[in-house]
Protein backbone atom coordinates (compact mmCIF):
# COMPACT_ATOMS: atom_id res chain seq x y z
CA UNK A 1 0.00 0.00 0.00
CA UNK A 2 1.21 3.34 -0.86
CA UNK A 3 -0.56 6.12 1.30
CA UNK A 4 0.37 7.17 4.45
CA UNK A 5 -2.54 5.95 6.45
CA UNK A 6 -1.54 2.27 5.95
CA UNK A 7 1.31 2.39 7.82
CA UNK A 8 1.85 0.77 10.97
CA UNK A 9 2.34 2.87 14.65
CA UNK A 10 2.94 1.57 18.07
CA UNK A 11 3.99 -1.97 16.23
CA UNK A 12 0.41 -3.00 15.08
CA UNK A 13 -0.58 -2.31 11.60
CA UNK A 14 -2.90 0.96 11.66
CA UNK A 15 -4.59 -0.36 8.06
CA UNK A 16 -6.05 2.19 5.35
CA UNK A 17 -8.97 3.26 7.74
CA UNK A 18 -10.82 5.26 4.90
CA UNK A 19 -13.29 2.25 3.93
CA UNK A 20 -12.41 3.05 0.42
CA UNK A 21 -11.47 6.39 -0.64
CA UNK A 22 -8.17 6.19 -0.60
CA UNK A 23 -6.96 9.46 -2.19
CA UNK A 24 -3.48 7.70 -3.50
CA UNK A 25 -5.52 4.70 -5.09
CA UNK A 26 -2.48 2.52 -4.57
CA UNK A 27 -4.84 -0.10 -1.82
CA UNK A 28 -7.30 -0.13 -4.82
CA UNK A 29 -8.14 -3.24 -6.53
CA UNK A 30 -7.83 -2.98 -10.82
CA UNK A 31 -5.62 -0.07 -10.17
CA UNK A 32 -4.52 1.28 -14.03
CA UNK A 33 -1.50 3.87 -14.50
CA UNK A 34 -1.92 6.38 -16.24
CA UNK A 35 0.90 6.81 -18.94
CA UNK A 36 -0.31 9.48 -21.01
CA UNK A 37 -0.82 11.62 -17.71
CA UNK A 38 2.64 13.91 -18.17
CA UNK A 39 2.00 14.37 -21.86
CA UNK A 40 1.00 18.26 -23.24
CA UNK A 41 -2.27 18.26 -25.58
CA UNK A 42 -1.22 19.93 -29.17
CA UNK A 43 -2.09 23.58 -29.43
CA UNK A 44 -6.23 24.07 -29.91
CA UNK A 45 -7.42 20.39 -28.85
CA UNK A 46 -9.37 20.33 -25.88
CA UNK A 47 -9.14 17.35 -23.34
CA UNK A 48 -11.91 14.02 -23.58
CA UNK A 49 -14.51 15.29 -21.59
CA UNK A 50 -15.21 11.49 -20.02
CA UNK A 51 -13.51 10.20 -17.30
CA UNK A 52 -13.78 6.51 -15.80
CA UNK A 53 -14.98 6.70 -12.04
CA UNK A 54 -14.40 3.26 -9.82
CA UNK A 55 -16.74 2.23 -7.05
CA UNK A 56 -16.30 -0.40 -4.14
CA UNK A 57 -14.05 -3.10 -4.85
CA UNK A 58 -14.18 -4.15 -8.82
CA UNK A 59 -16.92 -1.63 -9.90
CA UNK A 60 -16.10 0.92 -12.72
CA UNK A 61 -18.38 2.86 -15.34
CA UNK A 62 -17.79 5.89 -17.12
CA UNK A 63 -19.32 9.41 -17.02
CA UNK A 64 -19.53 12.74 -18.73
CA UNK A 65 -17.46 15.90 -17.68
CA UNK A 66 -19.93 18.01 -19.02
CA UNK A 67 -19.09 21.01 -16.58
CA UNK A 68 -15.44 20.79 -17.96
CA UNK A 69 -14.66 19.97 -14.23
CA UNK A 70 -10.34 19.89 -13.68
CA UNK A 71 -10.51 16.24 -12.60
CA UNK A 72 -7.29 14.52 -11.80
CA UNK A 73 -6.48 10.81 -10.61
CA UNK A 74 -7.87 10.27 -6.75
CA UNK A 75 -10.06 13.00 -6.80
CA UNK A 76 -13.41 12.34 -5.03
CA UNK A 77 -16.78 12.49 -7.26
CA UNK A 78 -20.79 13.27 -7.05
CA UNK A 79 -21.95 11.19 -9.54
CA UNK A 80 -25.69 10.79 -11.48
CA UNK A 81 -27.70 7.42 -11.09
CA UNK A 82 -31.42 6.96 -11.16
CA UNK A 83 -32.36 7.98 -7.97
CA UNK A 84 -30.34 10.49 -5.97
CA UNK A 85 -26.22 10.53 -6.07
CA UNK A 86 -23.53 8.15 -5.96
CA UNK A 87 -19.76 9.05 -4.54
CA UNK A 88 -16.74 7.24 -6.23
CA UNK A 89 -13.18 7.99 -7.18
CA UNK A 90 -11.24 9.41 -10.49
CA UNK A 91 -9.07 5.92 -11.47
CA UNK A 92 -8.62 7.93 -15.83
CA UNK A 93 -8.69 11.15 -16.91
CA UNK A 94 -7.76 12.06 -20.49
CA UNK A 95 -7.11 9.94 -24.04
CA UNK A 96 -6.77 6.95 -21.73
CA UNK A 97 -10.60 7.10 -21.55
CA UNK A 98 -11.12 6.82 -25.35
CA UNK A 99 -8.83 3.19 -25.50
CA UNK A 100 -10.79 2.22 -22.74
CA UNK A 101 -13.81 2.78 -24.04
CA UNK A 102 -13.54 1.85 -27.43
CA UNK A 103 -11.76 -1.59 -26.13
CA UNK A 104 -15.38 -2.29 -23.82
CA UNK A 105 -17.59 -0.74 -27.11
CA UNK A 106 -19.51 1.82 -25.48
CA UNK A 107 -20.29 4.68 -27.43
CA UNK A 108 -19.39 8.51 -27.11
CA UNK A 109 -22.34 9.85 -28.15
CA UNK A 110 -24.50 7.45 -26.35
CA UNK A 111 -26.70 8.37 -23.17
CA UNK A 112 -23.79 8.54 -20.66
CA UNK A 113 -24.58 9.60 -17.03
CA UNK A 114 -22.88 13.12 -15.59
CA UNK A 115 -20.54 14.00 -13.01
CA UNK A 116 -21.93 16.66 -10.71
CA UNK A 117 -19.33 18.11 -8.72
CA UNK A 118 -16.20 17.12 -6.60
CA UNK A 119 -17.82 16.02 -3.27
CA UNK A 120 -17.49 18.11 -0.42
CA UNK A 121 -17.53 16.80 3.16
CA UNK A 122 -20.70 16.48 3.39
CA UNK A 123 -21.21 14.37 0.63
CA UNK A 124 -17.62 12.24 1.86
CA UNK A 125 -19.28 12.05 5.94
CA UNK A 126 -22.66 10.27 4.29
CA UNK A 127 -20.54 8.12 2.08
CA UNK A 128 -18.67 7.03 5.33
CA UNK A 129 -21.36 6.49 7.39
CA UNK A 130 -23.29 4.09 5.00
CA UNK A 131 -19.83 2.26 4.47
CA UNK A 132 -20.08 1.31 8.06
CA UNK A 133 -23.23 0.13 7.63
CA UNK A 134 -22.63 -2.73 5.34
CA UNK A 135 -20.31 -5.18 7.39
CA UNK A 136 -22.90 -5.49 10.29
CA UNK A 137 -26.13 -5.25 8.04
CA UNK A 138 -24.17 -8.42 5.49
CA UNK A 139 -24.42 -10.64 9.19
CA UNK A 140 -28.08 -10.25 9.48
CA UNK A 141 -28.87 -10.20 6.01
CA UNK A 142 -27.69 -13.72 5.92
CA UNK A 143 -29.27 -14.71 8.93
CA UNK A 144 -32.49 -13.69 7.42
CA UNK A 145 -31.65 -15.39 4.07
CA UNK A 146 -31.35 -18.91 6.61
CA UNK A 147 -34.22 -18.34 8.55
CA UNK A 148 -36.10 -18.69 5.00
CA UNK A 149 -34.22 -21.20 4.00
CA UNK A 150 -33.70 -19.60 0.95
CA UNK A 151 -30.41 -21.78 -1.08
CA UNK A 152 -28.91 -18.42 -1.74
CA UNK A 153 -25.36 -16.83 -0.16
CA UNK A 154 -25.42 -13.27 0.17
CA UNK A 155 -21.27 -12.26 -0.50
CA UNK A 156 -21.46 -8.18 -0.51
CA UNK A 157 -23.44 -5.25 0.05
CA UNK A 158 -22.86 -1.91 -1.62
CA UNK A 159 -24.86 0.99 -0.19
CA UNK A 160 -24.94 4.36 -2.40
CA UNK A 161 -23.29 7.25 -2.03
CA UNK A 162 -25.83 9.17 -0.30
CA UNK A 163 -27.13 6.47 1.45
CA UNK A 164 -30.72 6.01 0.25
CA UNK A 165 -30.53 2.28 -1.48
CA UNK A 166 -28.38 -0.47 -0.89
CA UNK A 167 -27.54 -3.19 -3.35
CA UNK A 168 -26.93 -7.10 -1.92
CA UNK A 169 -25.41 -9.23 -4.50
CA UNK A 170 -25.68 -12.57 -3.75
CA UNK A 171 -24.73 -16.00 -5.33
CA UNK A 172 -26.54 -19.29 -6.31
CA UNK A 173 -27.15 -22.23 -8.70
CA UNK A 174 -30.93 -22.21 -9.72
CA UNK A 175 -33.40 -19.19 -9.25
CA UNK A 176 -34.58 -17.90 -6.02
CA UNK A 177 -37.95 -16.78 -5.27
CA UNK A 178 -36.74 -14.10 -3.34
CA UNK A 179 -40.01 -11.61 -2.72
CA UNK A 180 -40.55 -12.79 0.72
CA UNK A 181 -36.94 -11.97 1.53
CA UNK A 182 -36.73 -8.24 0.47
CA UNK A 183 -39.86 -7.64 2.33
CA UNK A 184 -38.00 -8.54 5.50
CA UNK A 185 -35.15 -6.86 4.46
CA UNK A 186 -37.10 -3.36 3.75
CA UNK A 187 -38.79 -3.72 7.23
CA UNK A 188 -35.28 -4.51 8.91
CA UNK A 189 -33.13 -1.69 7.41
CA UNK A 190 -35.54 0.45 6.09
CA UNK A 191 -33.87 1.82 3.05
CA UNK A 192 -34.26 0.88 -0.66
CA UNK A 193 -32.98 -3.11 -1.26
CA UNK A 194 -32.01 -3.72 -5.20
CA UNK A 195 -31.25 -7.96 -5.27
CA UNK A 196 -28.05 -8.31 -7.94
CA UNK A 197 -27.09 -11.86 -8.62
CA UNK A 198 -23.30 -12.34 -9.67
CA UNK A 199 -21.49 -15.80 -10.62
CA UNK A 200 -19.04 -17.20 -8.82
CA UNK A 201 -16.13 -15.58 -10.33
CA UNK A 202 -17.77 -12.40 -9.77
CA UNK A 203 -17.96 -13.05 -5.97
CA UNK A 204 -14.03 -14.50 -6.17
CA UNK A 205 -13.43 -10.90 -7.73
CA UNK A 206 -15.18 -8.64 -5.33
CA UNK A 207 -13.56 -10.45 -2.06
CA UNK A 208 -10.30 -11.31 -3.33
CA UNK A 209 -7.75 -13.63 -1.89
CA UNK A 210 -4.45 -15.27 -2.65
CA UNK A 211 -4.03 -18.49 -5.53
CA UNK A 212 -2.20 -20.98 -5.05
CA UNK A 213 0.65 -19.79 -7.04
CA UNK A 214 1.38 -17.55 -3.98
CA UNK A 215 -0.08 -14.06 -5.79
CA UNK A 216 -3.09 -12.63 -5.62
CA UNK A 217 -6.06 -13.44 -7.53
CA UNK A 218 -6.03 -12.25 -11.10
CA UNK A 219 -9.95 -11.74 -11.45
CA UNK A 220 -9.52 -9.36 -8.26
CA UNK A 221 -6.09 -7.68 -9.55
CA UNK A 222 -6.08 -7.00 -13.62
CA UNK A 223 -8.51 -9.51 -14.98
CA UNK A 224 -11.47 -7.79 -16.20
CA UNK A 225 -13.42 -10.14 -18.47
CA UNK A 226 -13.58 -13.66 -17.76
CA UNK A 227 -13.67 -16.43 -20.87
CA UNK A 228 -15.25 -19.80 -20.38
CA UNK A 229 -12.87 -22.23 -19.22
CA UNK A 230 -13.35 -26.22 -20.43
CA UNK A 231 -11.46 -29.43 -19.16
CA UNK A 232 -10.06 -29.53 -23.43
CA UNK A 233 -7.33 -26.80 -22.10
CA UNK A 234 -6.43 -29.30 -19.32
CA UNK A 235 -6.25 -32.26 -21.78
CA UNK A 236 -4.02 -30.11 -25.00
CA UNK A 237 -1.93 -29.72 -22.05
CA UNK A 238 -1.62 -33.40 -20.74
CA UNK A 239 -2.89 -32.11 -17.35
CA UNK A 240 -4.00 -34.51 -14.24
CA UNK A 241 -8.10 -34.35 -14.59
CA UNK A 242 -7.94 -33.54 -10.71
CA UNK A 243 -10.47 -30.97 -9.56
CA UNK A 244 -8.57 -29.99 -6.72
CA UNK A 245 -5.54 -28.88 -8.31
CA UNK A 246 -7.93 -27.32 -11.63
CA UNK A 247 -10.45 -25.24 -9.42
CA UNK A 248 -9.80 -22.07 -7.97
CA UNK A 249 -11.48 -20.32 -4.79
CA UNK A 250 -14.03 -19.78 -7.08
CA UNK A 251 -14.84 -23.81 -7.23
CA UNK A 252 -14.65 -23.60 -11.24
CA UNK A 253 -11.75 -24.29 -13.26
CA UNK A 254 -8.72 -21.87 -12.96
CA UNK A 255 -8.48 -19.19 -15.52
CA UNK A 256 -4.86 -19.25 -15.91
CA UNK A 257 -5.41 -22.73 -18.06
CA UNK A 258 -5.93 -20.42 -20.93
CA UNK A 259 -3.18 -18.34 -20.61
CA UNK A 260 -0.60 -21.05 -22.57
CA UNK A 261 -3.32 -22.87 -24.40
CA UNK A 262 -2.02 -20.95 -27.60
CA UNK A 263 1.11 -21.89 -27.71
CA UNK A 264 0.14 -25.94 -27.00
CA UNK A 265 -2.24 -25.87 -29.94
CA UNK A 266 0.58 -24.26 -31.98
CA UNK A 267 2.90 -27.12 -31.23
CA UNK A 268 -0.03 -30.00 -31.62
CA UNK A 269 -0.68 -28.82 -34.84
CA UNK A 270 2.07 -30.58 -36.23
CA UNK A 271 1.57 -34.19 -34.28
CA UNK A 272 -0.23 -37.03 -35.65
CA UNK A 273 -3.34 -38.12 -34.14
CA UNK A 274 -2.78 -39.73 -30.84
CA UNK A 275 -5.32 -42.51 -31.55
CA UNK A 276 -3.48 -43.45 -34.96
CA UNK A 277 -2.33 -47.03 -34.84
CA UNK A 278 0.88 -48.00 -36.38
CA UNK A 279 0.61 -51.64 -38.46
CA UNK A 280 4.36 -53.34 -38.92
CA UNK A 281 5.29 -56.98 -39.45
CA UNK A 282 5.58 -57.75 -36.25
CA UNK A 283 2.55 -56.40 -34.36
CA UNK A 284 0.50 -53.07 -34.09
CA UNK A 285 1.79 -50.31 -32.42
CA UNK A 286 -0.46 -47.56 -30.00
CA UNK A 287 0.55 -44.53 -28.96
CA UNK A 288 1.11 -44.04 -24.76
CA UNK A 289 2.61 -40.70 -24.08
CA UNK A 290 3.78 -37.31 -26.12
CA UNK A 291 5.98 -34.36 -25.68
CA UNK A 292 4.86 -31.77 -26.94
CA UNK A 293 7.41 -29.12 -26.85
CA UNK A 294 10.04 -32.22 -27.68
CA UNK A 295 8.38 -33.29 -30.37
CA UNK A 296 8.38 -37.40 -29.14
CA UNK A 297 5.97 -40.29 -29.03
CA UNK A 298 6.07 -43.17 -27.17
CA UNK A 299 4.80 -46.25 -28.58
CA UNK A 300 4.52 -49.70 -27.86
CA UNK A 301 3.20 -53.00 -29.49
CA UNK A 302 -0.45 -54.87 -28.20
CA UNK A 303 -0.04 -57.25 -26.14
CA UNK A 304 3.58 -55.92 -25.10
CA UNK A 305 2.58 -53.05 -23.09
CA UNK A 306 5.78 -52.51 -20.81
CA UNK A 307 8.03 -51.91 -23.59
CA UNK A 308 8.04 -48.30 -25.04
CA UNK A 309 9.85 -47.19 -28.29
CA UNK A 310 10.24 -43.58 -28.74
CA UNK A 311 10.03 -41.96 -31.75
CA UNK A 312 9.85 -38.00 -33.62
CA UNK A 313 6.79 -37.07 -35.07
CA UNK A 314 8.32 -37.14 -38.88
CA UNK A 315 8.86 -41.03 -38.24
CA UNK A 316 5.70 -41.75 -36.92
CA UNK A 317 4.04 -39.46 -40.26
CA UNK A 318 6.62 -41.37 -42.52
CA UNK A 319 5.41 -45.32 -40.68
CA UNK A 320 1.82 -43.76 -41.40
CA UNK A 321 2.38 -43.08 -44.92
CA UNK A 322 3.71 -46.25 -45.81
CA UNK A 323 0.79 -47.51 -44.00
CA UNK A 324 -1.63 -45.97 -46.24
CA UNK A 325 0.59 -46.72 -49.16
CA UNK A 326 0.48 -50.17 -48.07
CA UNK A 327 4.30 -51.32 -47.93
CA UNK A 328 5.46 -53.38 -45.45
CA UNK A 329 7.32 -51.98 -42.39
CA UNK A 330 9.71 -54.26 -40.30
CA UNK A 331 9.13 -53.18 -37.20
CA UNK A 332 9.37 -49.64 -34.91
CA UNK A 333 12.38 -50.41 -33.39
CA UNK A 334 14.53 -49.77 -36.55
CA UNK A 335 13.38 -46.00 -36.36
CA UNK A 336 13.39 -46.10 -32.24
CA UNK A 337 17.79 -47.50 -32.98
CA UNK A 338 18.29 -44.19 -33.91
CA UNK A 339 17.17 -41.94 -31.44
CA UNK A 340 19.57 -44.03 -28.76
CA UNK A 341 21.74 -41.85 -27.25
CA UNK A 342 24.04 -42.33 -24.49
CA UNK A 343 23.72 -39.43 -22.25
CA UNK A 344 26.40 -38.85 -20.03
CA UNK A 345 25.29 -37.65 -16.33
CA UNK A 346 26.77 -34.46 -15.30
CA UNK A 347 25.65 -31.79 -12.37
CA UNK A 348 25.80 -28.29 -13.29
CA UNK A 349 26.90 -25.73 -10.44
CA UNK A 350 23.58 -23.80 -10.78
CA UNK A 351 23.38 -22.57 -7.02
CA UNK A 352 27.06 -21.04 -6.95
CA UNK A 353 28.50 -23.88 -4.30
CA UNK A 354 31.08 -26.16 -4.73
CA UNK A 355 29.69 -29.43 -3.44
CA UNK A 356 26.59 -31.39 -3.47
CA UNK A 357 27.74 -32.38 -0.16
CA UNK A 358 27.69 -28.75 1.52
CA UNK A 359 24.75 -29.58 3.28
CA UNK A 360 26.10 -32.88 4.89
CA UNK A 361 27.93 -32.15 8.95
CA UNK A 362 31.18 -30.97 8.77
CA UNK A 363 33.65 -32.89 10.34
CA UNK A 364 34.98 -31.52 13.79
CA UNK A 365 38.59 -29.51 13.69
CA UNK A 366 39.98 -31.76 16.12
CA UNK A 367 40.11 -34.39 14.35
CA UNK A 368 41.28 -32.45 11.21
CA UNK A 369 44.32 -31.43 13.40
CA UNK A 370 45.61 -33.95 14.72
CA UNK A 371 45.58 -35.86 10.85
CA UNK A 372 47.22 -32.95 9.84
CA UNK A 373 50.05 -32.94 12.80
CA UNK A 374 50.37 -37.24 12.12
CA UNK A 375 51.18 -35.81 8.29
CA UNK A 376 54.20 -33.63 9.67
CA UNK A 377 55.72 -35.46 12.79
CA UNK A 378 59.07 -36.92 11.85
CA UNK A 379 59.46 -40.59 11.87
CA UNK A 380 60.57 -42.27 15.15
CA UNK A 381 64.21 -43.01 15.93
CA UNK A 382 65.14 -46.68 17.00
CA UNK A 383 66.70 -47.84 19.93
CA UNK A 384 70.73 -46.47 19.68
CA UNK A 385 71.89 -50.20 20.65
CA UNK A 386 70.35 -51.75 17.70
CA UNK A 387 71.13 -49.15 15.27
CA UNK A 388 74.67 -48.76 16.45
CA UNK A 389 74.90 -52.77 15.98
CA UNK A 390 73.22 -52.40 12.64
CA UNK A 391 74.86 -49.58 10.89
CA UNK A 392 78.55 -50.20 12.39
CA UNK A 393 79.38 -53.37 13.13
CA UNK A 394 82.76 -54.05 14.97
CA UNK A 395 85.74 -55.98 12.31
CA UNK A 396 85.76 -59.80 12.34
CA UNK A 397 82.88 -60.16 14.58
CA UNK A 398 79.67 -61.47 12.92
CA UNK A 399 76.81 -58.84 13.26
CA UNK A 400 74.24 -59.90 15.79
CA UNK A 401 70.83 -60.92 15.37
CA UNK A 402 68.22 -59.60 17.34
CA UNK A 403 66.76 -61.03 20.42
CA UNK A 404 63.16 -62.26 19.72
CA UNK A 405 60.84 -61.75 22.25
CA UNK A 406 59.53 -63.90 24.74
CA UNK A 407 56.51 -63.55 27.35
CA UNK A 408 56.48 -64.83 31.15
CA UNK A 409 60.22 -65.06 31.46
CA UNK A 410 61.66 -66.69 34.84
CA UNK A 411 64.31 -65.52 36.85
CA UNK A 412 67.50 -66.56 36.13
CA UNK A 413 69.91 -68.51 38.96
CA UNK A 414 73.01 -66.36 40.21
CA UNK A 415 76.10 -67.20 38.25
CA UNK A 416 79.25 -68.56 39.45
CA UNK A 417 82.77 -69.74 38.04
CA UNK A 418 83.30 -72.40 40.71
CA UNK A 419 79.78 -74.24 40.60
CA UNK A 420 78.11 -75.46 37.42
CA UNK A 421 74.52 -74.93 36.50
CA UNK A 422 72.13 -77.08 37.98
CA UNK A 423 69.36 -78.42 35.64
CA UNK A 424 66.01 -76.57 36.59
CA UNK A 425 63.20 -79.05 37.12
CA UNK A 426 60.18 -79.16 34.98
CA UNK A 427 57.84 -78.32 37.60
CA UNK A 428 59.60 -74.77 38.79
CA UNK A 429 58.30 -73.22 35.82
CA UNK A 430 55.06 -74.12 34.38
CA UNK A 431 54.52 -71.26 32.52
CA UNK A 432 57.77 -71.28 30.30
CA UNK A 433 57.85 -72.88 27.15
CA UNK A 434 59.28 -76.05 26.64
CA UNK A 435 63.08 -75.65 26.98
CA UNK A 436 65.99 -78.52 26.92
CA UNK A 437 68.13 -78.47 29.54
CA UNK A 438 71.17 -75.51 29.75
CA UNK A 439 75.03 -77.28 29.27
CA UNK A 440 77.88 -76.00 31.90
CA UNK A 441 78.63 -72.75 31.71
CA UNK A 442 82.70 -73.44 31.85
CA UNK A 443 82.45 -74.97 28.54
CA UNK A 444 81.32 -72.03 27.14
CA UNK A 445 78.58 -74.00 25.05
CA UNK A 446 75.05 -71.76 24.63
CA UNK A 447 71.71 -72.74 25.47
CA UNK A 448 70.14 -74.27 21.97
CA UNK A 449 66.90 -72.69 22.08
CA UNK A 450 67.50 -69.56 24.50
CA UNK A 451 68.72 -66.30 23.10
CA UNK A 452 70.82 -64.40 26.01
CA UNK A 453 71.14 -60.70 26.24
CA UNK A 454 73.77 -58.47 26.13
CA UNK A 455 74.99 -58.54 29.59
CA UNK A 456 75.20 -62.38 29.64
CA UNK A 457 77.43 -62.41 26.54
CA UNK A 458 79.97 -60.05 28.03
CA UNK A 459 80.26 -62.15 31.34
CA UNK A 460 80.79 -65.21 29.31
CA UNK A 461 83.99 -63.43 27.89
CA UNK A 462 85.00 -62.99 31.09
CA UNK A 463 84.66 -66.98 32.43
CA UNK A 464 88.58 -67.91 31.70
CA UNK A 465 89.85 -64.66 33.83
CA UNK A 466 90.00 -66.31 37.71
CA UNK A 467 91.34 -63.68 39.19
CA UNK A 468 88.01 -61.14 38.65
CA UNK A 469 85.37 -62.35 41.42
CA UNK A 470 82.16 -62.97 39.47
CA UNK A 471 79.86 -59.79 39.30
CA UNK A 472 76.67 -60.11 40.84
CA UNK A 473 73.57 -59.43 39.08
CA UNK A 474 70.91 -56.31 40.02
Amino acid sequence: MSCNSCGTGGGTPGGCKNHGTCGTSGCNKLTVFDWLANMELPDGQKAFPYVEVRFKNSRKEFFHNAEGLQLKIGDIVATETQSGHDIGIVTITGELVRVQMKRKRIKVNGEIPKVYRIANEKDVEKWVTAREKEEPMKVRARQIAIRLQLKMKISDIEFQGDGSKATFYYTADDRVDFRELIREYASEFKTRIEMRQIGLRQEAARLGGIGSCGRELCCSTWLTDFRSVTTGAARYQNLSLNPQKLAGQCGKLKCCLNYELDSYMDALSTFPKQNQKLYTEKGTAVCQKVDIFKGLMWYCYEGDWMSWHTLTTEQVHEIVSKNKAKESVASIEEYASELIVEEEVSFENVVGQDSLTRFDQPKSKSKSRNKRNKKRRPAKPQNKTTTATAASPKEGQPARKPRPKQNNRTPKAKTNNNKPNTKKPASANKNTNKQKPASNNATGEAKPNKPRNNRNKSRNRNKNNDSKPPKKED
